[in-house]
C-alpha cells in the first residue's frame, strides 16, 4: 500500500497533531493517539482521553506508513494523570527528545520531555515536568546556532487563558475583550541538555502590516492553538490554528521569538473541529502534515494524520492549500 496526499497515512489506529521531522534520512511523524470512545465532545476538550503515542515513519513521500509501536504511555510518566495531547520531537546532544503536555495530578496542564537513543522510541519520560511550563501543545526549534526553542499555548481545554496574570486560576475562563490584543502563544529557550527552560516563558506578539497587534475579536487571524515555527530562506515562519474559524494561518519574522508578522491562510477548514498541523522540508521540497476527521465520518476525536505538498510563492508567502481540492501525488 502506498500512501497518496490527504489520504490518512495509517487506517489502524485514529492519530492528530502531527509533528514532521526528517530524521536519519527519514520522515518521522510524532502524532497524538485518539481513543476510540462514544463519550459527549465538550469546550474543555474532556473527549480527548488520549493515552500514549506512537511513532510513525516513511522512507519517502508516497511511501507506506511504518508504525513502530507504543513509545511511552502516561502510566510510565510520574508527574502526569491524564490527556497526552500533542507532542514535538526534536534530535540534539545525539539524543531525542518527545515534548509532551499532560494533566499532572492536580488538572493542570504542565509539559514534559523523554529521551530515546532512537527517533522510533521507546521515550523515557524524565520525572518531573519541566519547571515553568504550563498549557499544550509543544513545538521545539533547534535553530542553526544549535539553541533550541518550546513553543506552547492554547485556548479553552488548553488553559492558556488561566495564566494571563502569570498564574493559575482555575475560575478564570474569559479571554481578553474583542478590542484588546489576542493572547499570544509562549515560547522560551531551553536548556543546552534539553531537560528544563533556560528562561521564563515569553507571550509572542502577532501584528499585522502596520504593527498592530491582532485583536482577540479577530477570529480568522488570532491565535488559538497548535503553533509550529519552521525557517525559510532565513525568515522565522510561525503558523498556528485560529480555533472557532478551523484555519491554519501563519506570521513570519527575523527573529524566533518575534513579533511576527500576519501574512496569510496556510490551510482552509477540514472535515472535523480541530486543526494542528507541522511544515517541514524532506528531499528538496516542502510539505504539510495535518489530520482531519474523515477516516470516521466527522467525528472530532478520531482524526487522522494526512499530508500534501506545500508551496511557496517567489516573495516567500506561502500559497493556500484547500484540502479536498489538491491533486494526488
Amino acid at each position: 500500500m502506498t500512501t497518496k496526499f490527504n489520504e490518512p497515512i495509517v487506517n489502524h489506529i485514529y492519530t492528530a497533531d502531527p509533528s514532521a521531522h526528517v530524521f536519519e534520512g527519514k520522515l518521522y511523524i510524532y502524532p497524538s493517539h485518539d481513543l476510540d470512545h462514544d463519550e459527549p465532545s465538550n469546550d474543555n476538550g474532556d473527549q480527548y482521553k488520549m493515552e500514549d503515542y506512537h511513532v510513525l515513519s516513511l522512507d519517502g513521500i508516497g511511501a507506506e506508513a511504518v508504525d513502530h509501536g507504543e513509545a511511552l504511555h502516561v502510566r510510565d510518566v510520574p508527574w502526569a494523570s491524564v490527556q497526552m495531547w500533542a507532542p514535538d520531537a526534536a534530535y540534539k546532544n545525539g539524543k531525542y527528545y518527545l515534548i509532551f503536555p499532560a494533566r499532572d495530578h492536580e488538572g493542570i496542564f504542565r509539559i514534559g520531555v523523554a529521551s530515546s537513543d532512537s527517533p522510533a522510541g521507546p521515550f523515557q519520560a524524565e520525572p518531573n515536568y519541566l519547571e515553568g511550563s504550563y498549557s499544550i501543545d509543544p513545538a521545539v526549534l533547534v535553530d542553526d546556532d544549535n539553541e533550541a526553542y518550546m513553543y506552547f499555548g492554547g485556548l479553552w481545554g488548553g488553559q492558556l487563558e488561566k495564566w494571563q496574570s502569570g498564574s493559575y486560576e482555575a475560575d478564570r475562563t474569559e479571554g481578553p475583550a474583542a478590542d484588546a490584543p489576542a493572547i499570544g502563544p509562549r515560547v522560551a529557550k531551553m536548556s543546552e541538555d534539553m531537560l528544563s527552560l533556560a528562561e521564563e516563558p515569553k507571550e509572542i506578539s502577532i501584528v499585522d502590516e502596520e504593527g498592530n497587534p491582532i485583536l482577540a475579536g479577530d477570529e480568522d487571524r488570532r491565535y488559538f492553538e497548535g503553533p509550529w515555527v519552521h525557517k525559510y530562506r532565513g525568515l522565522y515562519y510561525l503558523s498556528y490554528s485560529t480555533g472557532t474559524t478551523h484555519k491554519l494561518v501563519y506570521a513570519v519574522s527575523p527573529n524566533p521569538q518575534g513579533p511576527f508578522v500576519f501574512k496569510g491562510v496556510i490551510l482552509t477548514p477540514v472535515v472535523g473541529w480541530t486543526t494542528h498541523h507541522s511544515i517541514v522540508e524532506f528531499d528538496g521540497k516542502w510539505y504539510l502534515f495535518y489530520h482531519d476527521s474523515s477516516l470516521s465520518g466527522g467525528v472530532n476525536h478520531k482524526r487522522c494524520v494526512k499530508y500534501t505538498e506545500l508551496h511557496y510563492n517567489e516573495d516567500g508567502t506561502i500559497r493556500t492549500i484547500h484540502p479536498y481540492a489538491e491533486v494526488e501525488a
